[in-house]
């Protein structure tokens, strides 16, 4: 079973390079690197791959789950590719949100808070921790589109705030839950983990949000040039506030899933060097930092590329204290292989060869 398994796994992934090459999309690059480092982890790591069939649930009705390290992966990089499918958007503005693991923090400290604390239900405490992501996206869009704020300095504010707004919601304690609502948003399994089929639906309702509709062509117009955008009658403003509040609502949503993952409101942790890795998975997937054009599947690949990353060098013992540099330096050969310039030099030396 493991082995026809794994020859399925390579097939389909086969596949899905070859059908990303054929439409030169710029998603090649980093699904590139993905195979690349599964099929490292092939090699070095056998038990990489290694899945068992177990008894699960999924929210109370008994499902059966697969637990293994892939499993591992898909579980933790959906909050990162949550907070990528906003954070796509944000910067294709021509914006960032360095405040998303801050409005994690706060989103998971209003749910834990009202189950326990308050005995609210939990329909009641869902919606009240992804209200709390809305009014934060809110105040950060408010600060950027209307106030004229730059956007490192006005998200930075409630970066450094909102774990100050998470203790003060918590009152400084870790709040454990056990409600089995709750606790099966980030730990139910249908076959795969919840959390990743969470990601998958929120990013196909953004991308037919954005290109289905002509939304996706006026946030591009905004990022790509707001000036022009604006006399032409785009309210760039308007744009730029919604996308933000949109990015609040998806921390909240990972927010929720790593309170859950963990049965407790921890407002110094949740979240915390999150914002960071979501840039990174948007930087991979080919979305320029001065805004225009956007990639929302890239950047969900570009969250799995860093989670396997992280994962393979935990399982080769490095230390989290080196982890970072390895990390750094795929990233960087990636972004450089998305490069036109980089491109036309290596395709000039391969000529002169």
């Amino acid at each position: 079973m493991r082995i026809a398994g794994i020859v399925a796994f390579w097939l389909a992934t086969l596949a899905v390079l070859w059908l990303a090459r054929r439409s030169r999309g710029v998603i090649f690059w980093p699904l590139l690197a993905l195979a690349c480092l599964l099929a490292y982890n092939l090699v070095s790591t056998p038990q990489f791959y290694r899945l068992e069939l177990r008894e699960g649930s999924f929210f109370g009705i008994p499902m059966p789950q697969l637990y293994g390290v892939p499993m591992d992966i898909l579980n933790h990089a959906s909050k990162v590719g949550i907070l990528a499918v906003g954070m796509t958007l944000v910067i294709a503005v021509g914006g960032i949100d360095l405040s998303v693991g801050a409005v994690m923090a706060i989103a998971g400290a209003m749910m834990a808070t009202l189950s326990v604390q308050l005995g609210h239900s939990p329909g009641v405490c869902i919606a009240a921790a992804l209200a709390a992501g809305l009014a934060a996206g809110a105040w950060n869009g408010f600060l950027v589109a209307f106030m004229g704020i730059p956007p490192m300095v006005a998200t930075l504010i409630l970066m450094v705030a909102g774990r100050g707004i998470a203790q003060l919601i918590t009152d400084g304690q870790i709040v454990i839950f056990n409600n089995s609502v709750l606790t099966s948003i980030g730990n139910a399994f249908i076959l795969v983990p919840a959390p990743f089929l969470l990601m998958l639906l929120l990013l196909a309702l953004t991308w037919l949000a954005t290109r289905g509709t002509a939304v996706g062509f006026l946030i591009e117009a905004v990022g790509d040039n707001e000036i022009a955008s604006r006399r032409a009658g785009v309210s760039a403003r308007a744009i730029k506030f919604l996308v933000y509040v949109f990015c609040g609502f998806c921390a909240a949503a990972a927010g929720l899933v790593q309170t859950s993952n963990i049965r407790s409101a921890d407002a110094n942790n949740i979240g915390l060097g999150l914002e960071l890795d979501a840039i990174m998975s948007v930087v991979i997937g080919g979305t320029a930092m001065i805004g225009g054009r956007f990639y929302l599947a890239s950047s969900a690949v570009g969250a799995l590329l860093i989670q396997t990353l992280t994962t393979t060098m935990y399982a080769k013992d490095v230390s989290p204290v080196v982890a970072p540099v390895p990390k750094a330096l795929v990233i960087l050969a990636v972004c450089l292989l998305q490069s036109e310039r980089v491109r036309r030099r290596l395709a000039g030396w391969r000529n002169v060869a």
